[in-house]
């Protein structure tokens, strides 16, 4: 994500002095939208962190299914024994994958769950701290 420099900031209180706003803050201001663009920047990089943990964990789960399914077709066609044994067999090995699918999607979920929530944890925080600044601000202006 591009962040702002300084170079916009200054071109903001160069702008906004023009105005003749009386009692307005402008480095204040400046700061105020500093720490806003911060915390976009973190709540990207900490959405991009969790997507980036969960394509990996996707991809692992995917060898392993692969594994898992050969593992299981290789002991079907060497199965030997009667047909009920064999049907017993494959009853217990879709039982297990079909426990293992559940527990591999809600930990994917738990993943999605937790990055989303730090992101949001993020900016949730700045716009509590932003309504205060403004806040301050127009008690510092009045």
């Amino acid at each position: 994500m591009a962040t702002m420099g300084n170079d916009s900031f200054l071109d903001l209180r160069k702008m906004m002095g023009e105005w003749r706003v009386p009692n307005l803050d402008l480095d204040a201001l400046a700061q105020t939208q500093r720490k806003n663009m911060e915390a976009f920047t973190q709540a990207n990089k900490l959405a991009l962190e969790g997507t980036q943990a969960w394509m990996k964990r996707n991809m692992e789960l995917a060898r392993q299914s692969m594994e898992d399914l050969s593992t299981m077709m290789s002991d079907m066609t060497k199965s030997s024994g009667s047909m009920e044994d064999r049907m017993a067999r494959q009853a217990e090995l879709s039982k297990k994958a079909i426990e293992k699918g559940i527990a591999n999607f809600r930990d994917l979920t738990e993943m999605v769950t937790k990055a989303n929530t730090d992101a949001f944890g993020v900016l949730s925080k700045r716009v509590t701290e932003s309504l205060e600044e403004v806040r301050e601000l127009s008690q510092k202006a009045a």
